[in-house]
């Protein structure tokens, strides 16, 4: 820490005794409480123990009891290792409150028995007396003593984008910057007691809400269980009323039960989750629970920050107003160079003000690689960057011996340093114009300037005689105006068009930031989210208390909430879910964690924001950009069509391994079974899987932004009647159809015992022809309104290959005799080949049929699947 002066220890009290910090010292000293993570032994058996999982449990346990070891195994199995992928995938430890210690200082200048000393920051005690100075971050919440032009970065617990003036008897708070100035101040606050660890006791204590996915999946899990049991008692009912013994009647409810579960839908779900998030993370937006990328396709409501989510979050003077003249500035950020216009007397006056500004601020730019950034207040380094741009020199004048400075005071609301015998002044513009000779045409440049949206800063100067012991007051009288500065903090570049998007995309989106109420909505009509005769502006504390009287406030494009407290972020979000929102909120400071932990995405910035904001929310912004929020929702929503493609996928299949059991009940047991249990979950396992996950990589449907986010469950009657109703009976009665041609055509008759030679060779074409079924299957599923022969055959590559993959393993399947003899089948003959090749014309036949009746029933539908 750098050495200090002596006035504020020479006027301050001499602090406590060492006795007294002894005495007052507590356990843990200063050190913020930490939250244990969960074991991850916890987060692992939660992923083997989840609704789907246990039917799968379920599954397999039947499997054993059933006589067939093999097929539980391989269920568990299956289990197992999704579980093992979802755990690594997800195990992100939640270190939000372990984050937040690295937001208080390791040393801190105390005084204590009359000495100025350096402490740890975890030494401290409640009334300690702390010294502070441009740099420091507060380690406590403290009461300022002793005030001297103190200014105090509070981004991250308030969200105020500008530094905020202090005076003697305010409170400061811990993790917050000293941007400039001096203070002293006592210790009202230490470790669990802060504002800070309140903040995250909030965000510790804030269930995340169940995902939209997490609620359908078990909605589908709760359906197919139903269909799954009945159909299997059914089937033991009917049996039996038909002859069937018990045991063997046990055993093929068991086969129809298992038959039914879908045991490749939950790696398919996982990995189609963990490939979205992967392109996610390609495009910037890094995904922190797996469901959340649909649950972003399902976004109905956004609440953003503004600065550094719709702004760049750094100052940049744009306009440069003198009496001789009006100047305009055009640079990216900080650097140093842009282009300024203006006629030749403004542009020289422009260069002297600059001058005089930089000489009474302490604010700088400086080069970081190939990048210009701030160097302490945002503001003051604009306006270094706008006296390099304009050429200005000489600033480093007021360095010199004989300079005086009088700090920022937010009575007065301006500073001035006093160099080489001139005098310069900069503040806001009522408290420097009313001391100016002669300030023509002003007012009216600063009310033009204000309209505008920008911050406006007056600049003076004086030459007169200032007297050694004058005050700065006394000092800042009869002065002679130089200009006003116009300054901006820009909207991120195409964050407008990203606006629109949302809006046409269905989604409503509110501005919530700790920023003024003037700023913000200047902000929001620049960027667009103002909505003329719609929107509102309203500050957190005038926010009804009332939740419904809130929500009915808020639930409207375009709201402007300004000066709003983590409470106040947190309330919105439960608000607006309470009228049925999806809601997204973004944040990036300490405050914003509570708010981004209850919404259904929270999105935290990646560059600018916190590590809590960061570890409470479910995306976390890689760039920081707007727009990145956009490409998320199109990939969310592509998300959900997927599933709703690769369920279809799946349920189809399961008609088609139902049927051989259902009519093997039905006869009594005069037809043969067609398909095993073993040749099921090889279907289920390994020929349907690569198919189904490359139907889960279907890109976005161009059209996935048209309109407001599908309604529709994943499943529905629309679905259930395309895979129970069309694709999987077609798929069924070609299998059974292949089966009974080579048993026929092999002399057997119905109710005699096949040989077992011909029994697996009628069951391979069984098995052939719904394995080419599915892959006939695999393209009708891409699009749920345009045949396979409107599709681009390139728009999904991935699925070619996956196809081509599932032929190959039908082949090993059937001609590596070990793999055929543990799955009871043979190669099918030419005939049952020739039938089991049926399965592809028909199924793609019924698909167009389907769809073209259905585009007749429904011709103005959008589709978000193609």
């Amino acid at each position: 820490m750098t050495t200090r002066g002596t006035d504020l220890v020479d006027r301050s009290k001499a602090g406590l005794t060492g006795a007294e910090v002894s005495a007052r010292r507590v356990p843990g000293g200063n050190r913020l409480p930490v939250q244990r993570p969960p074991s991850p032994v916890r987060l692992l058996v939660a992923q083997m123990v989840h609704f789907f999982a246990l039917l799968l449990w379920a599954a397999a346990a039947l499997a054993v009891v059933g006589g067939m070891p093999q097929l539980g195994v391989a269920i568990a199995v299956v289990v197992v290792l999704n579980g093992v992928f979802s755990f690594v995938q997800e195990h992100r430890a939640d270190r939000a409150a372990q984050a937040l210690q690295d937001l208080v200082p390791h040393r801190v200048t105390v005084v204590r028995d009359g000495v100025r000393q350096d402490v740890d920051a975890v030494d401290l005690v409640p009334g300690d007396l702390v010294l502070l100075e441009a740099g420091d971050r507060l380690a406590a919440d403290l009461e300022l003593l002793e005030v001297h032009g103190l200014r105090v970065d509070e981004a991250m617990l308030t969200g105020e984008s500008e530094p905020v003036a202090k005076e003697a008897g305010d409170p400061v708070h811990a993790g917050c910057f000293v941007v400039e100035g001096e203070a002293s101040a006592a210790v009202t606050a230490i470790a669990g007691d802060t504002r800070l660890a309140g903040i995250a006791t909030l965000t510790r204590t804030v269930q995340r809400v169940r995902t939209p996915l997490s609620k359908e999946l078990d909605r589908v899990i709760r359906v197919i269980t139903v269909i799954a049991v009945g159909l299997g008692l059914g089937c033991f009912g009917v049996g039996l009323l038909l002859g069937l013994p018990a045991g063997e009647g046990f055993l093929f409810a068991v086969g129809v039960t298992v038959a039914l579960v879908p045991e490749g839908l939950l790696p398919t779900v996982t990995l189609s989750l963990a490939h979205s998030a992967q392109l996610l993370a390609h495009g910037n937006a890094l995904v922190r629970r797996l469901e959340s990328v649909e649950t972003l396709g399902s976004t109905t409501f956004i609440c953003t920050d503004k600065t550094g989510t719709l702004t760049q979050n750094r100052m940049s003077v744009v306009t440069v107003w003198t009496p001789a003249g009006t100047t305009t500035v055009r640079g990216e950020g900080y650097a140093p160079v842009a282009e300024v216009d203006g006629p030749a007397d403004a542009v020289t006056a422009a260069r002297d003000l600059a001058r005089a500004a930089v000489l009474c601020s302490t604010g700088r730019i400086r080069q970081e690689g190939t990048t210009w950034t701030a160097a302490g207040d945002p503001m003051e380094a604009a306006l270094d960057a706008l006296a390099r741009r304009t050429g200005a020199t000489g600033l480093d004048a007021a360095e010199g011996p004989g300079t005086r400075r009088f700090a920022f005071d937010p009575r007065r609301r301006r500073m001035s340093v006093l160099a080489a015998g001139v005098l310069y002044v900069k503040g806001a513009p009522d408290s420097v114009l009313d001391r100016c000779v002669r300030p023509d045409g002003a007012p009216e440049a600063v009310a033009q300037l204000a309209a505008r949206g920008l911050r406006v800063l007056a600049v003076a100067v004086t030459d007169r005689a200032v007297a050694e012991d004058a005050t700065a007051d006394d000092a800042e009288r009869e002065l002679t105006l130089l200009g006003l500065v116009g300054l901006e903090d820009p909207p991120r570049p195409g964050v407008d068009a990203a606006l629109a998007e949302c809006r046409r995309a269905g989604i409503r989106i509110a501005m919530v930031t700790g920023d003024s109420g003037a700023t913000a909505s200047a902000i929001a009509r620049e960027t667009g989210l103002w909505r003329e005769g719609r929107s509102l502006v309203v500050e957190g504390a005038a926010l009804p208390a009332d939740q419904q009287e809130l929500a009915e406030l808020l639930d409207t494009d375009g709201a402007v909430v300004c000066r709003v407290a983590p409470e106040d972020k947190l309330r919105i979000a439960q608000a607006l879910q309470s009228r049925g929102h999806v809601v997204a909120m973004t944040g990036d400071g300490v405050n914003d964690g509570p708010a981004l932990r209850a919404a259904d995405i929270g999105v935290a910035m990646g560059r600018s924001g916190t590590d809590v904001a960061r570890q409470a929310a479910d995306l976390v912004l890689l760039d920081d950009q707007f727009a990145t929020i956009v490409t998320a929702v199109r990939q969310g929503r592509a998300t959900f069509a997927n599933i709703r493609r690769f369920l279809t996928y799946h349920l189809t299949d399961n008609v088609a391994e139902l049927a051989p059991f259902l009519v093997f009940s039905v006869t009594g047991g005069a037809v043969p079974l067609a398909l095993g249990v073993l040749q099921v979950l090889a279907l289920d396992i390994a020929t349907d899987q690569l198919p189904a996950l490359a139907l889960g990589a279907e890109p976005a449907s161009a059209r996935a932004l048209d309109g407001p986010p599908p309604r529709q469950r994943l499943i529905d009657r629309r679905l259930l009647a395309r895979a129970f109703g069309v694709l999987g009976p077609v798929q069924a009665t070609v299998s059974m159809t292949a089966f009974l041609t080579v048993l026929l055509g092999s002399g057997w008759s119905c109710g005699e015992t096949p040989a077992a030679g011909v029994l697996a060779t009628a069951s391979g074409a069984a098995f052939t022809a719904v394995v080419l079924g599915q892959s006939a299957n695999a393209f009708a599923c891409r699009s749920s309104t345009r045949p396979v022969w409107r599709l681009r055959w390139r728009g999904n590559p991935m699925l070619i290959g996956a196809v081509a993959a599932e032929l190959a393993i039908l082949v090993a399947m059937l001609a590596v005799p070990p793999v055929a003899e543990l799955l009871g089948h043979r190669p099918p003959s030419l005939t049952g080949f020739l039938v089991a090749g049926c399965a592809v014309p028909a199924l793609l036949a019924a698909d167009a049929l389907t769809k073209l009746l259905g585009a007749r029933r429904t011709p103005h539908t959008r589709s978000a699947t193609h």
